[in-house]
Order: C-alpha cells, then sequence, then structure tokens
C-alpha cells in the first residue's frame, strides 16, 4: 500500500486477498493429486522458497527510507528507478535531487514501534485494531467449529469438500462484500457494521437457540433439534460472513493509520493478536471501541509519529460545510504529489521534500 495513492490502496489489498482465496479453492485438488500429505506439505512450502529472491528482486520501500532519513540509499534508488523508467531527472523530478544532495550528511532515524507508547492517539488506535484482529479471526474460528460440530446432521456438510467449500465461499462473499461496503461507509464505518453484525449472530446463536431448546422439549410445540440446527448453521455462516471482514479490516486499517517509520511494527502487533485469536474476546467491546478510531478513506500515509497523531476520531455521519472536521485533510497532511512544484515555489521543507519522491517516481 505504501506504492499506491489514497483511492487504490483498499482495491490492491482486495486483489491480494482474491489471490488467496483462489489459492484457498485450489487447495485440495492439490491434496488429492499428492494424496500422500507429506508430499503435501512439501509443495506447500516450496513456493517460500522464492520469498529469499525477494532480497535482490524487490528495492526497499522509497516511502520508508525518506521517513527515516536514509537519504543515500533512497538517492540510489531513485536513480536505479530514473534508469529502468528512462525518466529524465532534470525535467520529471526537477528539484528531488538537489533536495537529497542538502540532506545526505543527516543521520538515520529509525524509531522504534516502542515509541508509539509516548504517543496520545496513536496508541490507542493500534490497542483498539489489536483487540478487533483478536476477536474478528478468534470468534471466526469459534463459528467455524460450530457449523462444523453439525456436519453429522446436516447432508450437505457430511461431506467434508462441500465443507471446506462452504467456509471459502464464505470468505469470497466476505471479500466481495468488503469492497461494497467500504466504499460507501468507509474503513470505520464498514468496521463497525461488519462487528455489529458479528455481535448480532454471537448473541442470537447463543439466546435464540437456548429459547428453541426449550420450545423444543414441549411435545405440543411442533419443533425438532432440526429446527434447532438449521438455526445454528445459518447463524454460524452469518458470523463467519461478517468476522472475516472484521479481522481483515483490522488488519488493513492498521497499515493505514500506523506511521510509515513503524507501520511494520504496528502491523506485527496486530497480526499476533489475530494469531491469539482463538481464546476470542468480547464483541461488544469492540463496538465501543471502534468508535474511538479516526477515518482514513482518501487520507495521506502518515510518515512520522506526529504525522500519525493528527488521525483523530471524527463523526461517522459527514460533517456540515459550517464545521470544521476533526480529521485533517490531504492539504493539511504532507501531500506526496507535485514534488516539482512544491519545490519551484519553495515552501516546502527539506525533509517532507524528499519523502514526495516516493510518490513522484
Amino acid at each position: 500500500i505504501e506504492l499506491c495513492p489514497p483511492g487504490k490502496r483498499f482495491m490492491i489489498t482486495m486483489v491480494a486477498s482474491f489471490v488467496a482465496i483462489a489459492g484457498q479453492l485450489l487447495m485440495p485438488g492439490l491434496a488429492a493429486l499428492c494424496r500422500d500429505w507429506q508430499v503435501l506439505q512439501a509443495l506447500i512450502i516450496c513456493p517460500f522458497l522464492l520469498m529469499l529472491l525477494y532480497w535482490s528482486v524487490f528495492p526497499e520501500s522509497l516511502r520508508w527510507l525518506m521517513a527515516t532519513q536514509q537519504f543515500e540509499s533512497a538517492k540510489k534508488l531513485i536513480l536505479h528507478f530514473t534508469q529502468k523508467n528512462s525518466m529524465n531527472t532534470e525535467t520529471d523530478i526537477k528539484g528531488v535531487m538537489p533536495e537529497l544532495e542538502k540532506e545526505l550528511s543527516r543521520r538515520p532515524k529509525k524509531v522504534c514501534i516502542v515509541k508509539m507508547v509516548g504517543t496520545r492517539n496513536l496508541w490507542k488506535n493500534i490497542v483498539v485494531l489489536c483487540v478487533n484482529s483478536l476477536t474478528g479471526f478468534g470468534i471466526h474460528h469459534c463459528f467455524a467449529r460450530s457449523m462444523m460440530g453439525h456436519e453429522v446432521k446436516v447432508p450437505l456438510l457430511e461431506n467434508f469438500y462441500a465443507d471446506y467449500y462452504t467456509m471459502a465461499s464464505i470468505t469470497l462473499a466476505s471479500c466481495l462484500a468488503m469492497c461494497v461496503v467500504v466504499r460507501f461507509l468507509g474503513r470505520r464505518g464498514g468496521l463497525l457494521l461488519f462487528m455489529i453484525l458479528t455481535a448480532l449472530a454471537s448473541l442470537l446463536q447463543l439466546g435464540l437457540l437456548n429459547l428453541i431448546g426449550k420450545y423444543t422439549q414441549h411435545p405440543d410445540s411442533g419443533m425438532s433439534d432440526s429446527v434447532k440446527d438449521k438455526f445454528s448453521i445459518a447463524f454460524s455462516i452469518v458470523g463467519m460472513f461478517a468476522s472475516h471482514a472484521v479481522g481483515s479490516l483490522s488488519v488493513f486499517f492498521c497499515a493505514e493509520i500506523t506511521p510509515t517509520v513503524i507501520r511494520c511494527g504496528g502491523l506485527g502487533l496486530v497480526l499476533a493478536s489475530a494469531g491469539f485469536g482463538m481464546l476470542t474476546a468480547p464483541t461488544l467491546i469492540c463496538i465501543i471501541c471502534i468508535l474511538l478510531l479516526p477515518e482514513s478513506r482518501n487520507q495521506s500515509l502518515p510518515e512520522s509519529l506526529s504525522n500519525g497523531e493528527h488521525y483523530t476520531r471524527q463523526p461517522l455521519l459527514p460533517h456540515k460545510k459550517a464545521e470544521q472536521p476533526l480529521l485533517l485533510t490531504n492539504a493539511e497532511l504532507k501531500d506526496y504529489s507535485g514534488l516539482h512544484d512544491a519545490a519551484a515555489a519553495g515552501d516546502a521543507l527539506p525533509d517532507s521534500a524528499a519523502a514526495n519522491a516516493a510518490n513522484g517516481l
């Protein structure tokens, strides 16, 4: 997402999710061809060896180099990009190289994720997303176990492949729904909606099914255990659908609101929380916590900790024209477009001019 403009970040992330779902759909066919689990395990691990080539094939994030003041490495990378793209450094990126030359004497300034403890708003946002990630992935596992627990009683779920593809189809439907919901409601509104659906599915599965269970004990009620099982499966499907969206949106949301200097650390915390998700967490607390998050749609990525502090909470509903929004606009944050124009006007700071090279290339 560091390579994408604000309007394309979520779309690119969803493309990556669809590729992952495609691999999930192809996995049973690969297992049928291998037949031996040891051979299957080896085939699954082999593609990860290609990640060893990332060090030499894929360049370092230019945005991260600029944000951490590694201007010497950034200069080499800019020159590499200009050669590969057949760009003219004097016309296409005018003003970038002179600014970099002035800043080469500055020492690199890397920031540890521990520094977020001293912030006022950033650490709260990351903690909220950690809780939501833990809840989303954890309760998704619980809903999946609940649905699979009725496979003996429901003929459709007696087949392993039917069960597997049902869960994969739910994941696919969840990603498609995220594309639509996030487009209209934004990141925070979409996360809140899916968390409410997750909470309702959980509460209905606990409360309504217990009520149905009491009625099935009466011979004149006309209800059987099969009715309870069908309701349980329906609520489990809705819960898996919504909880997958909660977990995925929490990870993506964290990548957007965490500053570049500690973005990998923030993502690590949220993903680690997802790993502990099987321990589950109260969903109602998450609904309250989501309201504390800012909205990051169409906003510039924050670079430093001070930029991350500018992401403050704003109302879910659009503000009136006469009101002042709490979240800073793109013009108030560092702008990564039109670098050469800003440099020519002389109103750009040295470090921001260097950071703007990431988007200009």
